[in-house]
C-alpha cells in the first residue's frame, strides 16, 4: 500500500504557491513520518490560476528531494512545453487529467504518472460512470506508461453514486488481463 497525500488548500488556493517555505517545512515533517508508505503529494492548482513559471519553480525548488509531486493544473495557460519542461527539471509530474472541460494531455514529465478521473461527463465533474471501453482506453495508456518505465497512480474521483470504486475496480480487472 502507498498513501498519496493532497497539498493543503490554504498553499494551493488561498496562497497560490506563494511563500510556499512554511507549509513545506509541514508538509515534509509528516510525510517524513510515512516513510517507505509515502509515494505522491498531489498539489492541485485551483482553476483560476494562470500560468506563474517563476513561481512553480520557487515551490519545486523548496520541496525535499525525496517528495515526489504531481502538479495538477486546470487553467490551459499551463498546457506549454515550458512549464513541462519545467516539471522534468524537477521530476515533478505533470497530472493526466480527465473530466468535464479539464484539458487531457497525456504527458509524463517524470518518473511517476499520475492520473486523476474525475469522471466521463462533458457536462459536469465528479459524475457518471466511466464505460468499459473508456475505462479499457486508460489502461491502454497506462501499460504504455509502464511499458516506458514509470510507475503509474490512477486516482478515480467521480464519487457520485460509487461510481469511483465501481470504476477502479474495473480498471484493476482489465490491467490484470
Amino acid at each position: 500500500m502507498a498513501w498519496i497525500g493532497t497539498a493543503p488548500r490554504g498553499l494551493t488556493h488561498a496562497k497560490k504557491l506563494y511563500s510556499p517555505e512554511v507549509w513545506v517545512d509541514r508538509i515534509a515533517a509528516s510525510w517524513h513520518e510515512l516513510l517507505d508508505k509515502r509515494a505522491v503529494l498531489l498539489v492541485q492548482l485551483p482553476p483560476s490560476m494562470e500560468r506563474d513559471d517563476a513561481r512553480l519553480g520557487w515551490f519545486l525548488d523548496q520541496v525535499p528531494w525525496w517528495i515526489q509531486v504531481a502538479v495538477e493544473m486546470r487553467h490551459p495557460s499551463w498546457h506549454h512545453d515550458e512549464v513541462f519542461a519545467l516539471l522534468e527539471r524537477h521530476q515533478a509530474s505533470y497530472c493526466v487529467m480527465s473530466g468535464a472541460g479539464l484539458p487531457c494531455v497525456l504527458r509524463a514529465t517524470a518518473p511517476i504518472v499520475y492520473v486523476r478521473l474525475h469522471g466521463p461527463s462533458h457536462d459536469w465533474l465528479y459524475g457518471g460512470s466511466y464505460s468499459d471501453d473508456e475505462l479499457a482506453w486508460w489502461a491502454d495508456r497506462i501499460r504504455e506508461w509502464e511499458g516506458s518505465g514509470r510507475d503509474v497512480y490512477a486516482y478515480f474521483n467521480n464519487d457520485g453514486e460509487g461510481y469511483a470504486v465501481r470504476n477502479a475496480r474495473r480498471l484493476r480487472q482489465l490491467l490484470e488481463h
